[in-house]
């Protein structure tokens, strides 16, 4: 089913066997990465496969098809933007809707793959940090699989999202502060009987994430798009879809890489937006970061910030700030312009193809991707506020 062969260090290159589980490089603390053989592959194996994102099966890491654990994520909406498109000299831009996966977001798709790999392991309990949509993604896919899940998110996440995972019959912590206290509150709780599946400190959330880019390039015919810029809180899905162009590339099935990452982050809370701009290859921690609108982009220390950054540089990227202001017109000008009702983090990715636009980063004959990571239904208690 797989050519997944072994896992690898992103730092150091240390090899780790497939067969076991496994968290993160124990010697430099960095994320390890699924390898796969990627001999050519004629991409017509995907004919008459079901549009969802296990149609990847070759290139993702599960080994038998019974573990797999599925709500129906993946193969979201590529849409085009005209209308508002046209007002920036655009006639090129898409929005890929995350928003029609399961639980509303993109996390189904990383939660999907690693409660499914947690179940081939034999993995019984697991437990997340969260800002909200991940813990609703593994409260879900937890009780799809028969697995107990532990949820730990800040006080301030909305109480929707509190209130989807109990009902999917996690258990649910509170703490004050970010993401990284709750973290920290899970480590004091954890006993060593939970598998802890936060953001990057296991390898296969990624994998699942990666399947945007495989569908953003079938959607496009086997192309890439000049720029795709992705909201970046944890930052799993802008390294996962930089990983699909480089397995596609040597796959053959496309030609080339044409895209530059734009990562996109909250004023207050953009670790990877200043050490991008200082040139540097770790993130900035911040500390005590402000709220925000866009509990996703509340992560002050990204466990993936020098991969995230690795990409940036790689593609020949940037990376940006939008306030919350700046969302709330955004949320406004998707809705009465394009009949999309986005979540905070989608509104800052528009706010942000605005000021590239206007600086030239953008050019007028680029193909752009913008990604909504998730429903605005969830950030009512944001937007009511």
């Amino acid at each position: 089913m797989t050519r997944f062969t072994h896992l690898v260090c992103s730092v150091c290159d240390r090899i780790f066997p497939k067969d076991q589980p496994q968290t993160f490089c124990p010697s430099c603390k960095r994320p390890l990465l699924a390898v796969y053989d990627l001999t050519p592959l004629d991409k017509n194996v995907l004919v008459g496969r079901n549009s969802d994102m296990w149609r990847y099966r070759e290139l993702l890491p599960i080994e038998n098809e019974r573990f797999i654990v599925t709500l129906g994520e993946g193969f979201t909406p590529l849409l085009p933007l005209k209308r508002i498109g046209r007002k920036l000299g655009l006639s090129d831009v898409w929005f890929k809707d995350e928003s029609a996966n399961p639980t509303g977001s993109f996390k189904a798709r990383g939660l999907a793959m690693a409660v499914s790999k947690a179940h081939e392991y034999g993995i019984r309990e697991m437990a997340i940090p969260t800002a909200g949509n991940a813990g609703s993604a593994l409260a879900a896919y937890g009780a799809r699989a028969g697995i107990k899940t532990h949820v730990f998110m800040p006080e301030a996440t909305p109480k929707v999202f509190q209130t989807d995972c109990t009902w999917f019959g996690a258990r649910v912590t509170t703490v004050q502060g970010s993401i990284r206290d709750a973290g920290q509150a899970m480590g004091r709780a954890n006993l060593g009987h939970w598998f802890d599946v936060s953001t990057l400190k296991e390898p296969y959330r990624i994998e699942g994430k990666k399947t945007m880019g495989y569908e953003l390039a079938e959607q496009l015919h086997w192309q890439t798009p000049d720029v795709i810029l992705y909201p970046t809180g944890g930052g799993t899905g802008l390294i996962g879809i930089w990983k699909a162009f480089k397995e596609m590339l040597a796959l053959g099935w496309i030609s080339e890489i044409t895209t530059r990452m734009v990562a996109v982050q909250a004023t207050g809370c953009d670790p990877i937006v200043s050490a991008f701009e200082a040139h540097e290859a770790d993130g900035r921690p911040i500390e005590n970061p402000p709220e925000t609108i866009a509990n996703g982009l509340r992560v002050p220390a990204p466990f993936g910030d020098r991969l995230i950054l690795e990409a940036l540089y790689e593609s020949r990227g940037t990376a940006i700030t939008i306030s919350d202001e700046e969302m709330e017109s955004g949320i406004r000008e998707l809705a009465v312009g394009e009949g999309f009702f986005v979540a905070p983090e989608g509104a800052a990715v528009w706010m942000a193809l605005k000021k590239l636009r206007e600086s030239g980063w953008v050019k007028p004959t680029d193909k752009v991707v913008l990604l909504n990571t998730g429903s605005a239904y969830k950030y009512i208690e944001n937007l009511w506020k």
